[in-house]
């Protein structure tokens, strides 16, 4: 029974984090700008989705897509950049359009021809729920995101490049690899980077989750205790963002950037006073995506 109960509190809980609204929450100043629009004469990538069942996260099944800029070219390998959540990402009418701002900024060359690898966390189901989207809640996100291990990076490096790489031409290039989050998914994002800056250098978070839901509120500690490592990290949180049992997020964030300028690391945060959403993070994803992706 504890087990269960256990297990009730962790669906609960991810539903509401990505459902909060405060009361004193401004989202509406954010607002989407033209690099989050289709514009003429630029062409469109090509999305295509898919299911995949890990071994490393035995008994899981998920979907992804894969964005193909339409400037790809067989004989050259391609950036990478993969979103935890996929769906809230890929999503050409949600708050990000990451294909759409991806498409604008490909086209006028402010970031490289980039694939991107949107991946929904893990059911433990045999089959997946009929739409994606945050419910049903995917029972294995907080253990996939929140835990500070390889273990995410290893799925990524073992199952997901590999079988997309079958198809397409990735680069093997740390620094022309990113990862971005949102919620969980972004210290998911910061911990692939920290455990394998080997694979991947660039991390964007939005109002990530480096709080106490599996320990991850150490991280501004150790930030500061170890030698720098080769990363970029953009971090985007809001004044009325959560405060629960687990920790205060923006109270986190900013110890997380505090602890960054202090390890003299390749850093930007943009703190606004919006809630726990991708309201901020997405009327700001190009600009965020041409300073992550910039020389």
């Amino acid at each position: 029974m504890k087990i269960i109960y256990l297990l009730l509190t962790t669906l609960v809980f991810s539903v509401a984090l990505l459902n909060h609204d405060s009361a004193n929450a401004d989202d509406s100043q954010y607002k989407l700008g033209p690099d989050s629009q289709r514009q003429e004469g630029v062409p469109e990538g090509k999305v295509t989705e898919h299911i995949w069942k890990s071994t490393i996260f035995p008994g899981t099944i998920r979907r992804y897509s894969v964005y193909v800029p339409a400037q790809y070219r067989e004989d050259q390998p391609a950036a990478v950049m993969v979103f935890q959540d996929g769906h809230a990402y890929v999503n050409p009418t949600g708050q990000f359009r990451a294909t759409i701002v991806m498409d604008n900024l490909i086209h006028r060359k402010e970031m490289p021809v980039t694939i991107g690898i949107f991946i929904d966390p893990g059911h433990k189901k045999e089959s997946l729920p009929e739409k994606p989207g945050w419910q049903p809640t995917p029972e294995n996100r907080s253990f996939e995101y929140d835990t500070l291990s390889d273990q995410y990076a290893r799925f990524l490096l073992e199952e997901i490049l590999p079988e997309v790489g079958k198809t397409y031409k990735l680069t093997d290039d740390p620094n022309q690899r990113a990862i971005c989050g949102i919620s969980s998914g972004g210290i998911c994002a910061f911990t692939v980077a920290w455990e394998r800056p080997d694979a991947f250098r660039k991390v964007l978070s939005h109002v990530g989750s480096f709080t106490n839901i599996r320990g991850g509120h150490v991280y501004h500690a150790m930030i500061r205790k170890t030698p720098p490592k080769p990363i970029r990290i953009f971090l985007q949180d809001g004044s009325n963002d959560l405060d629960n049992e687990h920790g205060n997020w923006p109270l986190a964030n900013q110890e997380m950037a505090a602890s960054l300028k202090f390890a003299k690391y390749d850093y930007e945060f943009v703190y606004g006073d919006g809630g726990h959403n991708g309201t901020h993070g997405g009327a700001i994803l190009p600009e965020s995506m041409k300073w992550l992706w910039r020389p």
